[in-house]
């Protein structure tokens, strides 16, 4: 009978050995990369690693609390630090309710239109605050506050502002007010004169309210949906403005694609290079914007496939391979961080209209409520809720895998390029961690071809190279695998070889 130990160490050795054979099908793609001796690239934040919730959250005060042990756990093995946002479309109908015998205030009229939540009012109150600062403590993570602003009043703002500077203290990052907001158009404010000027004198009524009660206030702005022309229009505008409150960061949002039901959401399209060639030009507009203004930006509301994912593409494995590239291209751009987002079915749930997309596909294939229930819901949620267990789903596992170069610089250098020049639909990133070691992650996301590279570390650099391996029986497995390998190999005259299997990330490192 194996020991627990020996049993594990099997388990290695057969995953990476299964996982090497799939280079015999076929001829391997044959790259050499150069990397260099020094980091002239950005740092990518050691908590850079973020996830994403809807405010409406808060209106379960255990969810985030320092007793939900199950989710403390998920958070830490996701990263030992983190930060949290809260926000999402129900932030917009949230409302702060400072004692148990306050009355609930009158609310805006709005439209309704699919995909937007309808008005359900709900309270978030004291009780689920305090509880946050003990979620926030046990985990190590730090916060991203949203307030609503499509039906709020600089009063009920300011109040809350408060409560929170003092309550989360120095686990709160900075204040986010409005989601989506260039998408307010549709359903919370005139079309005809919705802009990103009309929004910047609302936001700041907001901010000068909550700044006057929280001088040290901080804030992310805009949090656009989609339209990262309105980071450069602020950006613009901003010298403008007399005293503007103390911006840290510009926040934009990222869905691949949508919803469920587009026959356009599929592996093949989510893994293409054209793909990330797209999140780069947003990258640049909006970096662009952030340097204009001297600070950075974050990705802070995203995933596979807007309304709530899609089966069968954002709960599997190829979505550990695009969360893990997505991550790390926004990271070698200089982002502040990315935040997956995620919760419980519910939540997501009413913020799109009060059913999930998905389900409906399901149904229309024929599955039974039971099937459907061994989905996690939502299906895109980096950690999924199944009863009062909290569980990583593939697309945690691969931003857990770009973690790895979390506090390091980037090495600069046309690594990606020399490897898709071969044909290979491949991405690569390399990085100086804090502590000298380098480190170097390929994602190879083709469904096919297989690599054989030859990495040159420079002669003046020896040591052992340490493999992790971030894999899965196929694209289309509901399921992920980081495996850190039994053995390390040294250096020969600064070269390495490695041989990367097709749909399977590694990660590399020299130490």
């Amino acid at each position: 009978m194996m020991t627990p130990i020996s049993r594990r160490r099997f388990l290695t050795t057969a995953a990476l050995s299964l996982a090497a054979t799939r280079i015999h099908a076929q001829v391997p793609a044959r790259v050499s990369l150069k990397l260099p001796t020094q980091a002239t690239g950005p740092q990518m934040p050691a908590d850079f690693v973020g996830l994403s919730y809807e405010v409406q959250q808060l209106s379960d005060p255990s969810f985030f609390s320092g007793s939900n042990t199950g989710l403390i756990r998920a958070f830490k093995a996701l990263s030992p630090r983190g930060v949290l946002r809260l926000g999402g479309n129900t932030s917009e109908f949230a409302y702060w309710k400072p004692t148990p015998g306050s009355a609930e205030p009158e609310h805006k009229q709005i439209r309704e239109v699919e995909g937007e939540p309808k008005a359900q009012y709900y309270p978030v109150t004291p009780e689920a605050v305090r509880n946050l600062a003990d979620f926030l403590k046990a985990t190590g993570w730090t916060c991203l506050y949203g307030i609503g602003m499509g039906t709020n009043t600089p009063d009920r703002a300011a109040e809350e502002a408060a409560f929170v500077a003092r309550t989360l203290g120095p686990s709160l990052q900075y204040y986010q007010i409005g989601n989506e907001v260039d998408l307010f158009g549709r359903h919370l404010r005139d079309p005809g004169t919705w802009s990103a000027k009309t929004y910047l004198e609302e936001w700041l009524a907001l901010t000068r309210a909550v700044s006057a009660r929280v001088p040290e206030a901080k804030f992310g702005m805009p949090d656009v949906a989609a339209n990262v022309a309105w980071l450069a229009q602020i950006a613009d505008s901003w010298p403008s403005i007399k005293n503007p409150p103390h911006v840290t960061t510009l926040t934009h949002h990222y869905y691949f694609g949508g919803p469920a039901t587009n026959p356009e959401v599929n592996i093949p399209n989510l893994l293409k290079p054209a793909t990330m060639a797209k999140v780069q030009k947003t990258a640049d507009t909006a970096t662009a914007a952030a340097d204009k203004m001297g600070i950075r930006v974050r990705m802070t509301e995203g995933n596979t496939c807007y309304r709530g994912g899609k089966p069968g593409v954002s709960d599997v494995f190829a979505a550990a391979l695009w969360s893990a590239d997505y991550s790390l291209l926004l990271a070698s751009n200089n982002y502040s961080g990315v935040n997956l987002h995620g919760g419980t079915g519910k939540s997501v749930a009413n913020s799109v209209g009060g059913f999930l997309p998905g389900d409906v596909l399901l149904k229309d294939k024929g599955e039974s409520p039971e099937q459907i229930a061994t989905h996690p819901h939502p299906f895109y949620s980096p950690i999924a809720t199944f009863g009062s267990e909290y569980l990583m789903e593939p697309v945690a596992y691969g931003l857990k895998f770009a973690g790895s170069l979390s506090g390091g610089s980037f090495l600069q250098g046309d690594f990606t390029s020399q490897i898709q020049a071969t044909g290979v639909d491949a991405t690569a990133y390399a990085a100086i961690l804090p502590g000298g070691q380098v480190t170097l992650i390929i994602l190879n996301k083709d469904a096919e071809q297989a690599i054989e590279l030859n990495l040159d570390f420079g002669t003046g650099r020896t040591g052992a190279v340490e493999v992790e391996m971030l894999h899965a029986p196929a694209l289309d497995s509901r399921e992920a695998h980081i495996t850190r390998s039994q053995k390390s190999e040294r250096l020969k005259d600064g070269q390495y070889r490695v041989s990367i299997p097709h749909a399977t990330g590694i990660c590399l490192t020299l130490k």
